[in-house]
């Protein structure tokens, strides 16, 4: 009797050091941390830290920024077409892209926080 209870001991220790062991060294994947599976995890974003500790935030982009990014982009593009007015909308500027007859062909918007271009219409 004393002989197996110390086998059966000796079993069940190995089989929790084993399973501890591989538990904290390779078994749990640290990708899932940051995020919803993906390597690194997707939806991870680090953030930038100001001299506080607090979140550091950028400056919004200016008008004439937002103007400038646009006709890049537009010459880039399409060097007939120029920029038409350029529109404060809230959280974006609004530039309206004209040909050389004045008629607007489409509306880009430039997002203030990101600096991120989108099509209005």
């Amino acid at each position: 009797m004393k002989r197996t209870m110390k086998i059966f001991i000796t079993v069940i220790s190995f089989v929790a050091i084993i399973g501890f062991s591989y538990y904290f060294i390779g078994g749990v994947n640290r990708a899932n941390a940051c995020g919803v599976g993906a390597q690194g995890g997707e939806s991870y974003v680090p953030q930038r830290r100001g001299t506080t500790g607090n979140l550091a935030r950028k400056a919004f982009i200016t008008k004439e920024q937002a103007f400038e990014m646009v006709s890049r982009h537009v010459k880039r593009l399409n060097p007939n077409l120029k920029i038409g007015q350029l529109n404060d909308a809230g959280r974006l500027f609004e530039a309206e892209i004209i040909t050389k007859d004045n008629e607007v062909v489409q509306l880009i918007g430039v997002e203030k926080e990101t600096g991120r271009i989108l099509l209005i219409n």
